[in-house]
């Protein structure tokens, strides 16, 4: 199957503006003088802002660093809300969510950066925690919805303006539309920004126009739009593997999101009736209600971690017994490391980034669980044990996990999936080498691409004839999912009924002993 790469079209057809610092994302400060003109603007070094509390010194931070201004008179410190005068002033505020969250669509569209990259920043991470819940919220619905938001702009557009001014009429029709936000609130928030960036500035009579004009032809009519499609590095191939009745399955799944699926320690049922959730055919718990995940009920006390359905079977199908010897391959974030913990392995979990392996070792003492971590590269790794089983969830084009990363398509152009698939087919035989004669290995990819998947299992049989597929069935798996090589292929669209899944490929060798 060919894969093309292709360099990522500019949405806009007008020059684009060039690259700021907004993509970093900012928030808001209410009281925040500035001044009018340059000049001015330059003198404000020797005025002093007054600021009444920590969270508006993060935001004045925050939007002086952005290039962000908010026009007002001087500030009375004693009188907040007044001028030096004393006459009441009314200041522009931003909202900081949207700020934000235009921030991210910014960053992703014309950075092609991802946003697990993003909110990592700490300009972000300094933002209230109900501010950088709503900043993601608004900027994944966003980014599952470009395709219908866009046509909904297009007869109102007479060319498409630059990606910046684009992706915050983008945010407007969706958050209004998708979400049922007030339209007078959105689009006057939206000008607001618009206005407070000198970039953007010259757009705010279009914003405010176009903004009410799409929206009014677009109500009622959403819903019967078309969804958004993959880009075409990814659709064309996909649709050779799979057929395009499955490719549009899959774009719909994409356009559903995903919901929050957890796996539990023990007592699956409890939690299931704790936390309003369902309990899915493979013993996973699946929420109706996100929420906060660090507030919900058994959390703190490590009773479960969050971890998609379809990521549970890996580790599951590795069918761990008690006292077992089992190595954990690209462990980071933990989530199958727990998994076989719980399982009562001795688990020794592999991961090549510190910064990644301090994750497996926050979740590991939050749920008490326990496993030898080590920060190594299996390709290097000179230590000489061998185990009874061995879990290799391989580095991948991640085109699983699009329900719930929607920035991916934006973020990735399909550059450098052949060197993945060549050190996927590295990594694999490095692990087969790490099993014990008798033993078990398991390999898995979150990617949606048979080049990640069936086609790694088929070579990795050709050239090692010691190991065999294993026929076991996983708890929940369907067979009709089986592939002829004797792996198993999930798909988005799957369990449609109970929300979908994450893509992933899947297959179990046994050595000879």
């Amino acid at each position: 199957m060919p894969l093309r790469s292709q360099s990522p079209k500019r949405t806009g057809s007008g020059p684009s503006l060039p690259p700021s610092s907004i993509g970093s994302l900012s928030g808001e400060e209410p009281f925040l003088r500035s001044c009018a003109s340059a000049k001015a603007r330059s003198a404000a070094a020797f005025n002093k802002v007054f600021l009444f509390s920590d969270i508006r010194l993060i935001y004045a931070a925050f939007i002086r660093s952005q290039g962000y201004y908010m026009p007002s008179p001087p500030q009375n410190f004693s009188q907040p809300g007044s001028s030096l005068a004393g006459k009441s002033v009314k200041r522009p505020v931003l909202n900081v969510a949207r700020l934000a969250a235009i921030g991210i669509l910014n960053g992703v569209m014309t950075e092609q950066k991802q946003l697990s990259e993003m909110i990592q920043t700490e300009d972000f991470r300094n933002l209230p925690s109900e501010e950088r819940a709503r900043a993601q919220r608004l900027a994944t619905h966003t980014l599952r919805h470009v395709g219908r938001a866009d046509r909904a702009l297009r007869s109102h557009l007479s060319k498409l303006p630059a990606v910046e001014v684009l992706n915050i009429l983008r945010l407007g029709v969706v958050e209004i539309v998708a979400l049922d936000a007030p339209a007078h609130a959105v689009v006057n928030d939206l000008v607001s920004i618009c206005a407070a960036n000198g970039q953007t500035r010259g757009f705010k009579g279009l914003i405010n126009a176009v903004l009410r004009k799409a929206v009014a032809d677009i109500s009622g009519k959403w819903d019967k739009s078309p969804v958004q499609m993959m880009p075409k590095w990814l659709r064309n191939p996909l649709k050779e593997a799979y057929g395009n009745g499955p490719i549009m399955a899959m774009e719909t799944a994409h356009m559903r999101g995903a919901p929050v699926d957890l796996s539990v320690v023990s007592n699956a049922e409890k939690w299931a009736k704790l936390l309003g959730g369902i309990i899915l055919p493979n013993g996973s718990v699946r929420l109706a209600e996100m929420g906060q995940i660090t507030k919900l009920d058994g959390f703190a006390t490590g009773q479960w971690w969050v971890q998609d359905a379809a990521a549970t079977w890996p580790g599951a199908w590795l069918a761990v017994k008690e006292g077992e010897t089992v190595l954990d391959v690209c462990a980071a974030p933990g989530g199958k490391t727990m998994q076989l913990a719980n399982a009562g392995g001795q688990v020794t979990a592999l991961d090549i980034s510190k910064y990644r392996m301090e994750r497996v070792t926050e979740n590991l003492v939050r749920t008490d669980l326990h496993a030898e971590t080590i920060i190594a590269n299996i390709l290097e790794w000179d230590d000489v044990r061998k185990f009874d089983a061995v879990l290799l969830d391989a580095p991948c084009s991640a085109t699983g996990t699009i329900r719930r990363h929607p920035d991916l398509p934006f973020a990735k152009d399909g550059t450098g999936i052949f060197e993945l698939i060549d050190l996927q087919s590295k990594m694999l035989n490095a692990a087969s080498q790490r099993v014990k004669p008798g033993g078990r290995l398991v390999f898995c990819t979150c990617s949606l691409i048979p080049d990640e998947g069936e086609v790694q299992a088929e070579n990795f049989l050709l050239s090692h004839k010691d190991f065999s597929v294993d026929t076991s069935v996983p708890q929940g798996m369907e067979v009709e999912w089986a592939t002829e090589e004797g792996g198993y292929r999930l798909r988005p669209d799957y369990w449609a009924e109970h929300g979908g899944m994450d893509g992933f490929y899947i297959i179990r060798f046994n050595r000879a002993g």
